[in-house]
């Protein structure tokens, strides 16, 4: 069964709760877990048999298939922001669902492009990451995309991992396109599974799921039961601010925009959070900040509610816009904003 769904509010007080260490900190780097748990793996062989099943997967595909949808789906929480723009996301996000019977980190990823500058560089390295980590790979289609060149996209991964096709977005075609799509990619030798879903619509979700949780290999869950992401409440904040950006300003700013959380400090009433706004150029700021600030206050206050409710308590946020010409291609700059 899908696990019940949490508050968000209730899940983020516990991640900026100073009792518990300031954030939802891992124990260990992703890949010194997974090093770990292999050797968990081995030792319990010895044990006889263990009922508790837990793995990485990992959502793969072009910008704007629909991984974060499916990320979100899949929790049963808003983890990752979306937009109907492409390359909203930038970062690997993971999440972690975890039942009596079983933990599955998912991660979303960035949409796989050809890179033009370091930050597309620093994308791709976390999908790279998220392929060598994945116990499953999911190939998520968006099935008005050209199938011979996701066909070859992921012929290019040669994952050893068993990788389910997942064809998205099937309540926007008819029901003759969806069995020819079923028919193209479930005679690929990558794929030992093959779905059709409507991530938007929760559509088929719970199928994917179980057949999720049946194919991954037994061990110990790598998190404490209550979390839901190895991810600081900054991380989420700016993201949440990011995700205004996308929805409030016109093509050009969002791609040329960063946003770096300095201060989250928990008051008696209120969280006070300070953020800067990174943009390339001045006339970039010009737009950001609108006509007398008008832009930037519309931007603050429907930031400002959607961290209301992801923290559950009042928030005074206060928006700086910085110019930073070239941060994009600058190496420091991209570790300063968390582009690692």
């Amino acid at each position: 069964m899908h696990p019940t769904s949490r508050s968000r509010a209730a899940v983020a007080r516990r991640a900026h709760n100073p009792k518990v260490g300031g954030s939802i900190p891992p124990f260990a780097t992703t890949k010194a877990r997974k090093s770990l748990f292999l050797f968990y793996r081995f030792v319990v062989s010895f044990k006889g048999p263990n009922n508790m099943k837990a793995g990485f997967v990992s959502i793969f595909g072009r910008p704007n298939a629909g991984k974060s949808t499916l990320l979100n789906a899949l929790m049963g929480e808003k983890l990752a922001i979306v937009s109907p723009k492409v390359q909203t996301t930038r970062h690997r996000i993971k999440g972690i669902l975890t039942d009596d019977q079983y933990q599955i980190i998912l991660s979303d990823t960035p949409g796989i492009i050809e890179p033009k500058y370091k930050l597309h560089e620093k994308m791709m390295m976390a999908v790279k990451s998220a392929l060598e980590d994945a116990d499953i790979a999911l190939f998520l289609v968006d099935i008005n995309e050209d199938w011979i060149e996701l066909d070859d996209l992921f012929s290019s991964f040669k994952l050893s991992a068993p990788a389910f096709v997942v064809l998205n977005k099937i309540d926007t075609v008819s029901k003759v396109k969806v069995e020819e799509a079923l028919a193209f990619f479930g005679s690929k030798s990558y794929c030992k599974h093959i779905f059709k879903i409507s991530a938007l619509n929760n559509q088929n979700t719970k199928i994917l799921l179980d057949a999720i949780v049946e194919e991954l290999p037994e061990g110990e869950p790598f998190f404490e039961g209550d979390e839901i992401s190895d991810l600081p409440t900054k991380f989420f904040v700016a993201e949440m601010i990011r995700e205004k950006i996308y929805n409030i300003y016109k093509e050009e700013i969002p791609y040329h925009t960063t946003v770096l959380v300095n201060e989250f400090k928990e008051k008696s009433t209120l969280v006070k959070i300070t953020a800067d706004i990174v943009v390339q150029r001045e006339t970039q700021k010009g737009i950001l900040l609108g006509e007398g600030g008008k832009m930037i206050r519309l931007l603050g206050t429907e930031a400002r509610k959607e961290i209301e409710a992801f923290l559950g308590q009042k928030v005074f946020l206060e928006l700086h816009v910085k110019v930073r010409p070239k941060w994009r291609d600058n190496d420091f700059m991209l570790r300063e904003y968390g582009y690692r």
